[in-house]
């Protein structure tokens, strides 16, 4: 399994028709390209639960994912990682990285906006599969643009170095009276 570590780009709550998301980037690594967006869709009490995890409230009541934070510590274990395996179709699945009192990993199957919770509430890292990336992850908008860019560039530059005069439709030496 190839891993990206990804960072939360942004977390859309939505309501009614509109959908929620949680948009995780690759974080940029020299040599691998430029960095990919993964938009996975969620329930907007998951990404309720997702912002929260960022910007915790003091004083307020713990929220599930608090709880199992709790619950993880108490048995002496701790949360390493999450990591985002597979998608199918529009539904992508997650693992939760424990680890034992005993030292030994724990892989929890998780749906990924609850790793997700997991991960912002415990400061982990959240990987994707480059699998995942390869078939969910938005085009480099950018990098097409500027390939267009480019080409449309290059094309203009050849046109101008091959103009000639009869281009123009004025013998060499005359001038054009209009």
């Amino acid at each position: 399994m190839s891993l990206r570590e990804m960072d939360i780009k942004s977390v859309v709550v939505g309501g009614g028709p509109l959908t929620s998301l949680v948009v995780l980037r690759t974080r940029e690594d020299h040599g691998k390209g430029a960095p990919r967006e993964l938009p996975i869709r969620i329930g907007s009490v998951e990404a309720t639960a997702i912002t929260m995890g960022v910007s915790p409230r003091q004083g307020g009541r713990p929220m599930t994912h608090d709880l199992l934070v709790s619950a993880i510590e108490s048995l002496g274990g701790r949360c390493a990682a999450v990591r985002i395996t597979s998608v199918e179709g529009t539904t992508f699945f997650a693992q939760v990285d424990l680890v034992r009192m005993d030292g030994e990993h724990a892989y929890l199957d998780a749906r990924p906006s609850d790793a997700i919770a997991l991960a912002v509430r415990e400061g982990v890292p959240v990987f994707a599969d480059e699998s995942v990336l390869s078939t969910a992850a938005l085009p480099d908008f950018r990098s097409v643009e500027k390939d267009e860019e480019s080409r449309e560039l290059a094309e203009f530059h050849d046109f101008v170095e091959n103009l000639s005069p009869e281009d123009f439709n004025v013998a060499p030496g005359e001038k054009d009276d209009e």
